[in-house]
């Protein structure tokens, strides 16, 4: 299993290749964030405390903390936000239902986050396809031309060579 982060960049990447419609690629991207934080909410509301003794959790306790204070000082522009920090997106949801936000709130700045991260992720993979096809153009192009100057090279050097072999080794002066 791959991270949310780096399928929405192959996706993007994938989109531009003409693999797959970059529309389509942007829309299940979000709807799987605001899926997926929705999840999370849900067993942070139902598990809570139960969930803080998973041992993942449990060896992040302090970072953890730091999300639960985060989130009731910004509150949903927490939940916005978070997504923009790996531990974060993944811990965020629980917290905020560990705290009993209230799902419409949470809903909002979840989809708001969702729908900025994951059109933003995706077009970013479709900005790196784009630079990969630049790139790999560039490198056949100067491929080509390495390739002709080593076989010129190698052409002196084999007449070079050639040449010596006929005449001899130069003579040395005592």
């Amino acid at each position: 299993m791959i991270p949310g982060e780096t399928a929405a960049i192959l996706g993007g990447v994938a989109a531009h290749s003409g693999t797959v419609p970059l529309s389509g690629v942007i829309v299940v991207v979000i709807v799987a964030a605001i899926l997926g934080d929705s999840v999370g909410y849900e067993l942070g509301r139902h598990l809570g405390p139960r969930l803080m003794r998973w041992r993942l959790l449990a060896r992040r306790g302090a970072r953890v903390d730091d999300a639960r204070g985060y989130l009731a000082r910004r509150g949903g522009m927490a939940v916005l936000l978070g997504r923009w920090t790996a531990f974060l997106r993944a811990v965020m949801p629980a917290p905020a239902g560990m705290a009993h936000m209230p799902y419409p709130k949470f809903l909002a700045y979840n989809a708001a986050g969702g729908i900025i991260w994951g059109t933003g992720v995706v077009i970013a993979g479709y900005l790196v396809g784009a630079s990969y096809a630049r790139l790999e153009r560039a490198l056949s192009e100067g491929g080509a031309i390495l390739a002709v100057l080593l076989v010129a090279l190698a052409i002196v050097v084999y007449k070079i060579r050639k040449r010596r072999t006929k005449t001899g080794p130069p003579s040395q002066l005592s």
